[in-house]
């Protein structure tokens, strides 16, 4: 008897060495596989290059008020509630102060505070882009502080520019600030020299 397990054991050894060998050749092309359907981690504090440049106007959190982000881009064309895209200009939100902050989900209210719009460049556009808040509606009758942040956002992240200008009353305009950018998307000028651009729509 233990002659013929011996024997029996022999002849199956070759067999269990291919099937082990099978499962190894499957087990490393199952991790090559993983590997080519799974991207990089991106690293701590990268973003994601969506854009070009991210402008955000922004005013303090929970105020009641309306300020609306306008921009005028090199071309000519202007961006605002009503047009939400003017060339590479892109509005990704027209935030109402305390009308559209709230959602009502099942029967309780949620806000948010933050008051902010944002505004992506999604091309190089080489020329001068006018910022402007437009103080559109009032429900304090107070005055409103307005603060500006551009980021250039490729190769990295990179603040351009920041500043806070008050508005003193409803109807009022004034422009956060003016950049130029050259045909590599360097900015070669900034200033805040005021400029109307709220008028140019007829409001």
């Amino acid at each position: 008897m233990a002659i013929g397990r011996a024997v029996r054991d022999t002849e199956t050894d070759p067999f269990y060495d291919m099937l082990f060998n099978m499962l190894i050749a499957f087990v490393f092309c199952f991790v090559i596989a993983l590997l080519s359907f799974n991207p990089k981690a991106r690293k701590a504090g990268d973003v994601p290059a969506k854009a070009e440049f991210i402008v955000t106007v922004s005013w303090p959190d929970n105020n009641p008020n309306d300020v609306d982000a306008w921009v005028l881009e090199p071309g000519g064309k202007t961006l605002w509630f009503r047009q939400r895209d003017a060339g590479m200009l892109h509005l990704d939100r027209d935030d109402r102060g305390a009308k559209n902050n709230s959602v009502l989900v099942n029967g309780r209210e949620i806000s948010s505070p933050i008051r902010q719009e944002i505004v992506t460049l999604r091309g190089l556009v080489p020329g001068e882009y006018v910022v402007n808040a437009h103080y559109y509606e009032s429900k304090d009758k107070l005055p409103v502080d307005v603060s500006v942040a551009v980021v250039k956002v490729n190769p990295q992240a990179e603040i351009v520019y920041t500043g806070t200008q008050q508005i003193p009353a409803k109807g009022d305009e004034r422009t956060l600030v003016r950049f130029s950018i050259d045909e590599s998307g360097s900015v070669t000028d900034l200033n805040t020299r005021p400029l109307t651009i709220v008028q140019r729509a007829g409001l």
